[in-house]
């Protein structure tokens, strides 16, 4: 069975498209190159780094998702991928929102910028998030690993559904009553919040594969956003614009700029990545609009 494996996989590779490999080489391409301006500073360039890095990234990540899978988010869905895009501004600029009252990270530039400028530059750089995450865990998805699955379901029932709404609300209010204390709750108070929602707009939501006991999209989902964690903090290092951290309590043990347990919020982070793309996606084929498939379960190809 692994020699028939084997073999099938080495047949896809030897089949893949011209896009796939030209994919893998501008993305490496991209990564070497703005990975180079960053670290060095090579101005004015490296201002601008974080985007086309990411981008680099992404086309990579999806490369190697098509060499193991025979498909790729870019691949399925080709310029529909833009949502992906354009789901993640919003996103990120919601956790902007929250650092304004818990002031975890702190942004230094390289010069300054006026209001429009930054907004444009930030959003930019913002809607690399979304689409790494997914197209990362799509890339561990493909190991079908599920070491979760001793787990037991849970199910959903309207009474549970609102319990689990309001402790969202009620989060979000602890952590604008006491940022000091309650600050972790920005990592978990949007899952609360937003998957009652796309459960009962009847979307897959993080419920609904808990339900059918399958743990693995919170397995692939925590690996995924870990991975880009790692190169979001590495690459972080040494550029300019980059971030810093003032974590309260935690800020020991730093790997890179990030302190070590700060990590940790990377695991419930990649869940209201999902939570949100979930949402938007149910919204918009409510309207008609197709958004691509981002798969995140081990057990099934079924999303």
């Amino acid at each position: 069975m692994n020699a028939a494996r084997t073999h099938a996989h080495s047949r896809r590779i030897t089949t893949l498209s011209s896009t796939t490999w030209l994919r893998l080489v501008f993305g490496l391409g991209f990564v070497s190159i703005w990975w180079t301006i960053a670290w060095r500073e090579i101005r004015p360039w490296s201002d601008y780094y974080f985007f086309p890095l990411w981008l680099g990234y992404i086309l990579v990540v999806d490369g190697l998702v098509a060499v193991r899978t025979g498909t790729s988010p870019m691949q399925r869905s080709g310029s529909r991928v833009v949502w992906l895009f354009l789901f993640s501004v919003p996103l990120w600029w919601v956790f902007e929102g929250f650092n304004e009252v818990v002031g975890n990270w702190n942004y230094q530039l390289p010069t300054r910028y006026t209001r429009l400028e930054y907004f444009l530059l930030a959003s930019l750089a913002f809607s690399t998030v979304l689409p790494a995450v997914l197209t990362t865990t799509e890339l561990v998805r493909s190991l079908r690993l599920d070491p979760l699955r001793f787990l037991p379901g849970i199910l959903t029932t309207p009474r549970r559904l609102l319990a689990v709404h309001l402790s969202g609300w009620v989060m979000i209010a602890l952590t604008l009553l006491w940022p000091r204390y309650a600050f972790p709750l920005v990592w978990l108070s949007v899952i609360f919040l937003l998957d009652p929602i796309v459960t009962v707009l009847r979307g897959r939501s993080v419920a609904s594969f808990l339900g059918e006991r399958d743990w693995s999209p919170v397995f692939n989902l925590g690996l995924g956003t870990l991975v880009c964690g790692f190169f979001w903090e590495m690459w972080n290092v040494y550029a300019m614009p980059k971030w810093t951290y003032d974590v309260p309590f935690v800020d020991f043990w730093h790997v890179f700029e990030m302190p070590l347990l700060g990590f940790s919020g990377y695991l419930p982070f990649g869940l209201e990545i999902y939570v949100v793309y979930a949402l938007f996606k149910r919204l918009l084929s409510q309207a008609g609009i197709e958004v691509p498939e981002m798969p995140v379960s081990s057990r099934s190809d079924r999303e």
